[in-house]
């Protein structure tokens, strides 16, 4: 057996020590081929909802975004299909372009959550165009609030923010 195809077997399974073994093993991995058995076990892993597995793969250089992400094959296209909304969002904050129109089953705010992400965390595909596009959005943790209603401040973060991507 291959260790690609035991890499794939590994991913189907959700078995992340044994994905981390495999890839170990296999040493480099040539992700470039869009439509190979490389290609072919990140869009399982995205189908699958395994998101650990993911970060993994992306992690050891796996691409996150196609020359268009609204091929069949791509991991985004893959995530959405599978309705695996927790790793659309995982994909988008590692820096998946979500083309225009596509659906993705995620609301307008967590993508844009998602995008502002990317771009703090350094991997939005184009900074600058990310830098213009996307609103200066503060964090604010608010440990040990409880029975804070913060959907007033919510609602004006978002608004706001959709108002400065138009």
């Amino acid at each position: 057996m291959s260790s690609l195809t035991a890499l794939i077997n590994a991913i189907r399974a959700g078995q992340l020590g044994q994905v981390r073994a495999e890839l170990e093993k296999h040493g480099a991995i040539a992700w470039t081929d869009e439509q190979g058995d490389a290609a072919l076990a990140m869009g399982i892993a995205c189908f699958l909802g395994h998101g650990e597995i993911v970060r993994e793969l992306v992690a050891r250089g796996a691409p996150v975004n196609h020359a268009d992400n609204r091929l069949p094959t791509s991991p985004l296209s893959m995530a959405v299909r599978g309705k695996r909304n927790d790793v659309v969002r995982s994909l988008i904050e590692l820096g998946a372009e979500v083309p225009e129109g596509m659906q993705t089953g995620l609301s307008e705010h967590d993508v844009m959550i998602a995008q502002w992400k990317a771009f703090r965390d350094g991997y939005a595909a184009d900074s600058k165009r990310a830098a213009e596009q996307l609103p200066d959005i503060e964090e604010i943790n608010m440990v040990g609030c409880s029975n804070t209603d913060t959907q007033v401040l919510e609602a004006e973060v978002l608004r706001q923010a959709v108002q400065k991507m138009r």
